[in-house]
């Protein structure tokens, strides 16, 4: 049966059958991120693997984000004919939300490094090393505003759009299922474990059940925006399809 998430409004564009629409991503992240990717690999930015060479490799590499993301925003108001509200991007305190998600996934992120540590898995070699350079500190500050952009576009891309296409032609359960596929595949290397595609894939079941609940993407921009960015600059631990 065809739910709704996020807004009821009638689309006055195309809509793609649900089977179709991961196929629709892919296609749009490949056209949108190959040339920036190859522009930063010919740079020395990135290497052949695609993960940035530090913090500038990085800050750059989220030019072939943005690229994504407004070709996905080019399919929803030209394509689909359908408001930015039946993505996602909907509903009063914004910024609250998004700042409570924030909180959440830095929670989530420590409780669990923390725990692991408590269990021998994790070693500290130093602890807040950046605090004596400001110059790290600085750097710190900048990934944070580029992990808002990176996570926030996944999650208009894959949560926003994709989850609420298939759910309009399809149902729930396809929805979660094809949006999180789709998400897993894109994150795949062939460095990748079996492993680590299965708790990419159950990041994305989890992240679609918050939009589900919330009826908006908000909250998941920011606990996506936290779990990176404290995972990565605050534990050095791998992020999922960066280094």
């Amino acid at each position: 049966m065809t739910q709704m998430i996020f807004s009821d409004e009638t689309p006055k564009g195309w809509i793609p059958p649900g089977i179709a629409a991961p196929f629709i991503c892919i296609f749009l992240f490949a056209i949108s991120m190959t040339p920036g990717d190859l522009g930063l690999e010919h740079l020395g930015l990135i290497d052949a693997q695609g993960s940035p060479l530090g913090p500038l490799g990085f800050c750059l590499l989220l030019a072939s984000f943005i690229s994504v993301g407004l070709a996905v925003f080019g399919w929803v108001r030209w394509v689909e004919k359908r408001s930015l509200a039946s993505v996602g991007l909907r509903g009063e305190h914004r910024l609250k939300k998004f700042l409570i998600g924030l909180a959440v996934g830095i929670a989530m992120m420590g409780a669990i490094v923390t725990s692991i540590a408590l269990s021998g898995g994790y070693r500290v070699a130093d602890l807040a090393p950046a605090f004596a350079s400001p110059a790290a500190l600085g750097w710190i500050a900048l990934l944070l505003a580029g992990f808002t952009v990176q996570a926030s576009i996944e999650e208009f891309v894959f949560r926003g759009w994709l989850f609420s296409t298939i759910m309009r032609r399809w149902n729930i359960t396809a929805a979660f299922i094809l949006s999180s596929a789709a998400f897993t595949f894109l994150h795949f290397s062939p460095r990748t474990s079996l492993l680590m595609l299965a708790m990419t894939f159950i990041f994305a079941i989890f992240a679609c059940a918050w939009v589900r609940r919330s009826n908006s993407i908000w909250g998941v921009m920011g606990w996506h925006t936290g779990w990176n960015w404290f995972g990565g600059t605050g534990f050095d631990v791998p992020i999922t399809g960066l280094e």
